[in-house]
């Protein structure tokens, strides 16, 4: 399984970091759109590692597909063929508010912009001439000056981050794989995930057979019993983040706990977070994340979803995890012995 971790988005800290990711044998990098651009961080790590890179994610609604096209084509020249372009909605307020966007149909907002980036790079290869137009975006002139051309280790995979049925069968029609969301359970994976996954490849056409579907998890590692609880405070501080969003809603109700989610939105706002935080029980980290030493947390991570899946991105939230923990994790995960058959979607979903 190949195991991709965190680089942080800070720019005098990024070499340093990635390098320390590579030292413990992940297989790849991935930024996070959170206080720091998502794309600077990956050129940095480019340079300073061979690990595979990827936007996890970037937020497509407020970028041109042309923006995002030319960050993902470049950054593909730059690593030699190491980058993927994962993108992704966000919820209205920070469309409108934060990045000051129009707000508005997130899942079929963003497939658009997946298929207009794919249009856009078939152009630069040479392929189709720049012919896209659709609801929310226009792509149509292609002068010879603002051609790059061909990229010599082809166009880079778009991926698209989803929770909910619509848009994780969105991007199973239009993208090159699915990034799970990460506040996700064993339950909605199985129940909720892998069936909007089929039926998404069922209406393009498409089977599982080259549809990467890449696990995302927040991760509490501790060998102590004073490192666990921190970690295990980390995971349910976001755990009681994500809970207060209406989006995240459908994972709480599949576990019984949906009448948590009006509590952890009322106080989200008034900023009662620790309030919040001491709503979330150990079990809920426990369903919701991973918790245990390293070898426990890779053990679950195969259970959540399925034996043999082939890329897991983990997440330390809100503390700062033992590097040879996550070592041991990396090494857990890794672990051939226990490999079997990649992850399935039943096509009769």
């Amino acid at each position: 399984m190949k195991v991709h971790l965190q680089v942080t988005g800070a720019p005098r800290q990024v070499a340093t970091d990635a390098r320390e990711l590579a030292e413990i044998a992940a297989d790849g990098l991935f930024t996070f759109e959170g206080p720091h651009d998502v794309f600077f961080p990956l050129v940095v790590a480019a340079g300073a590692t061979s690990l595979e890179l990827m936007t996890n994610v970037a937020i497509a609604g407020p970028r041109s597909p042309m923006h995002l096209a030319h960050a993902a084509y470049d950054l593909q020249v730059y690593s030699e063929g190491r980058f993927r372009l994962g993108l992704g909605s966000q919820i209205r307020a920070h469309i409108e508010k934060r990045y000051g966007s129009t707000w508005g149909a997130p899942a079929e907002r963003t497939a658009e912009s997946v298929a207009a980036v794919r249009a856009i790079f078939a152009a630069w290869e040479g392929r189709a001439p720049l012919n896209f137009r659709g609801k929310y975006y226009t792509h149509t002139l292609l002068p010879p000056t603002f051609d790059p051309g061909p990229n010599p280790f082809g166009p880079p995979p778009v991926l698209m981050g989803a929770l909910g049925p619509v848009m994780t069968r969105k991007a199973a029609e239009v993208a090159d794989g699915l990034l799970v969301m990460p506040f996700n359970s064993e339950r909605h994976f199985t129940e909720r995930t892998l069936p909007a996954v089929a039926e998404g490849l069922r209406r393009s056409g498409r089977t599982p057979d080259g549809f990467p579907v890449i696990a995302q998890v927040m991760v509490a590692i501790g060998r102590t019993e004073e490192a666990l609880t921190a970690a295990m405070g980390g995971v349910g501080s976001l755990i009681a983040f994500y809970g207060s969003t209406p989006a995240y809603r459908p994972v709480l109700e599949v576990e019984g706990w949906e009448q948590l989610h009006s509590t952890l939105n009322a106080l989200s706002k008034t900023g009662g977070f620790a309030e919040m935080r001491a709503l979330v029980t150990d079990e809920m980290v426990r369903t919701i994340g991973v918790a245990g030493t390293p070898e426990e947390c890779a053990a679950q991570i195969r259970t959540r979803f399925g034996a043999g899946i082939e890329e897991v991105c983990c997440y330390f939230p809100g503390y700062a995890p033992n590097a040879a923990d996550v070592a041991d994790l990396v090494e857990a995960l890794h672990d051939r012995e226990d490999r079997r058959a990649p992850v399935r979607v039943d096509e009769r979903s």
